[in-house]
């Protein structure tokens, strides 16, 4: 097993803060789904996201080599790569050939953000990387 894959001690601060990015994350999933807003709208202009993306970039510098390092990636890839399909979507959607197909895909969207969020937390529970690094 790599060296830096292997859970420290001294990662149990930095662990918590990303499980706190993780519960951020989540709550904006489900008020994705149980409010007016998509998934994928509510990851990316809800306030939960947008203050956990923001920690993620304050507290990267603590993990930056070790195995949570790649947990950290995941957020922030996460919360970018659904902001950057959001936004090809909604220009979709100002087509009239492409709103029925936007509207498909911000559903498959908002799966993949919720796929995202609780594959990485599980890995994160386990004390492992994510993401295939």
């Amino acid at each position: 097993m790599r060296q830096d894959l292997i859970p420290a001690a001294n990662m149990d601060g930095p662990r918590a803060w990303c499980h706190v990015i993780y519960g951020l994350h989540a709550l904006a999933v489900i008020v994705g789904v149980t409010g007016a807003a998509t998934v994928a709208g509510a990851f990316v202009f809800g306030v939960p996201s947008l203050l956990a993306v923001i920690l993620n970039y304050v507290k990267r510098d603590e993990v930056r080599g070790t195995w949570l390092d790649s947990h950290f990636r995941w957020q922030i890839r996460t919360f970018w790569f659904t902001l950057g399909w959001l936004l090809v979507y909604y220009l979709l959607i100002f087509t009239l050939v492409g709103i029925p197909l936007a509207w498909v895909l911000i559903v498959i969207l908002g799966v993949w953000v919720a796929y995202r969020v609780i594959r990485g937390w599980l890995a994160l529970g386990e004390g492992r990387s994510v993401g295939g690094e």
